[in-house]
């Protein structure tokens, strides 16, 4: 399944300054769609390089850190539970920055 993956207000810091990610997740075998869970999971694993707890708290984002699915709040559509479909784009941005 192909996404975009964005990270904004200095989050881009744990994924080696880049903020824009387009990738591929193959969905595990015997299911039909991507999780947000699966996708925190495989986000986990894959693009963020340093200080994961910067980002993660347990198996969700840390508080502060506002999730988009195109361009909704994920807390409308089931936050770890919110089905993914192809080309969806995915932003995280932190809201808690110094000024």
């Amino acid at each position: 399944m192909q996404l975009t993956v964005e990270f904004g207000g200095g989050l881009e810091l744990l994924c080696d300054s880049v903020k824009v990610h387009n990738v591929d997740i193959d969905i595990p075998e015997g299911e039909d769609k991507l999780t947000m869970k699966r996708l925190l999971s495989w986000v986990r694993t894959n693009l963020i390089k340093e200080r994961p707890e910067m980002f993660f708290k347990g198996d969700t984002v840390r508080p502060g850190v506002l999730v988009l699915v195109n361009d909704c709040d994920w807390e409308l559509s089931g936050q770890l539970d919110t089905l993914l479909e192809e080309k969806d784009v995915v932003v995280f941005i932190s809201t808690l920055h110094g000024g």
